[in-house]
């Protein structure tokens, strides 16, 4: 895969690193200016096809589909090779693909199905977006066959990669505090 030049990457997951961690704070519009910014110039944004928030909101909608695969390689493959993924329901961050896979490898014993209860959606640039929000999950524990729901908060920030594809590079999910 080629990816972009070292600099320009290193600027733009930066950007969408602080972008993410001000999401999670709750505090967005301090971070939308700096992680909006495109380290290319003006050019290359208006050269390319800024995504709508409703393709960014589909990206859930294929990433729950892969999970209803219950292969966690197919999961895996809506990450970035250098993603973060910091879980729902396990208290390791998962930063490789190996660790991605062992993740899915477990969750995908109790069946999620998702759903989305609330998303705010912030294109930031032709190359990048962050969905954030609160999603359920319907588990079925693959022991007893009991249900449950986990509700959670969720964070996923999208890169498009230079065939098109869009691929999550990090994606925060933690249950609600409140239970």
């Amino acid at each position: 895969m080629t990816r972009r030049p070292a600099a320009t990457s290193i600027r733009k997951r930066v950007a969408v690193t602080t972008a993410v961690a001000v999401l999670a704070a709750g505090t967005f519009v301090a971070g939308a200016g700096v992680a909006g910014a495109d380290s290319r110039g003006s050019s290359a944004k208006k050269s390319a096809k800024t995504a709508t928030k409703a393709q960014v909101l589909g990206l859930f909608d294929q990433w729950n589909a892969a999970l209803q695969t219950g292969d966690p390689q197919k999961v895996a493959d809506l990450y970035a090779k250098d993603a973060v993924l910091l879980p729902t329901v396990s208290n390791n961050v998962r930063t490789d693909r190996a660790e991605i896979v062992d993740y899915f490898e477990h969750f995908l014993q109790n069946k999620p199905v998702g759903t989305k209860v609330e998303s705010v959606v912030n294109v930031l640039d032709h190359n990048t977006a962050i969905d954030a929000g609160v999603y359920e999950f319907a588990l079925t524990d693959h022991e007893t066959g009991a249900k449950s729901t986990v509700k959670a908060r969720y964070t996923y920030a999208y890169e498009k990669q230079p065939n098109g594809t869009w691929l999550i590079v990090n994606h925060h999910s933690s249950k609600m505090p409140e239970g």
